[in-house]
C-alpha cells in the first residue's frame, strides 16, 4: 500500500522560512516526477511546484516563484520545499504526490495517494 507523508509544517511570520519533507513508502518515487501541492477549505488543490526524476528540472507556480524551492533524494524516496518570505496566503495544507511536467496535473495512477498532507499557517 502506498502512503505519502508529509511533515515540516507549522506556523510562521510572515517573511519566515519553514522547510517541509514527504516520504513514500509502498511505492518508488525515483521512477517519477515529484510535486507539491496546496488547498485552502472549500478550494481545489492548487500546483505549487515539480521536480522532474534527476532533479534537473523545476517548475513553479508563479505565486511562489523565488521563494519556494523544491529538491529530491532518491536514495530516501523524499522530496523537499523549502519555503522562504512567507505570506499569509501560503497559509494552505501542503501535500506532496507524483506530477505530470507540463500539465502540472496528478497521474490518474497516483490519485488516491494524496495522504494526510501538512498544515501551514503564516501570521501577518
Amino acid at each position: 500500500q502506498v502512503q505519502l507523508v508529509a511533515a515540516g509544517g507549522g506556523l510562521a511570520q510572515a517573511g519566515g522560512s519553514l522547510r517541509l519533507s514527504c516520504v513514500a513508502s509502498g511505492r518508488t518515487f525515483s521512477s517519477v516526477p515529484l510535486g507539491w501541492f496546496r488547498q485552502t477549505p472549500g478550494q481545489e488543490p492548487e500546483f505549487v511546484a515539480a521536480i522532474s526524476r534527476s532533479g534537473a528540472t523545476t517548475d513553479y507556480a508563479d505565486s511562489v516563484k523565488g521563494r519556494f524551492t523544491i529538491s529530491r533524494d532518491n536514495a530516501k524516496n523524499m522530496v523537499y520545499l523549502q519555503m522562504n518570505s512567507l505570506k499569509p496566503e501560503d497559509t494552505a495544507v501542503y501535500y506532496c504526490n507524483a506530477v505530470l511536467l507540463g500539465t502540472r496535473q496528478v497521474p490518474q495512477s497516483w490519485n488516491d495517494y494524496w495522504g494526510q498532507g501538512t498544515q501551514v499557517t503564516v501570521s501577518s
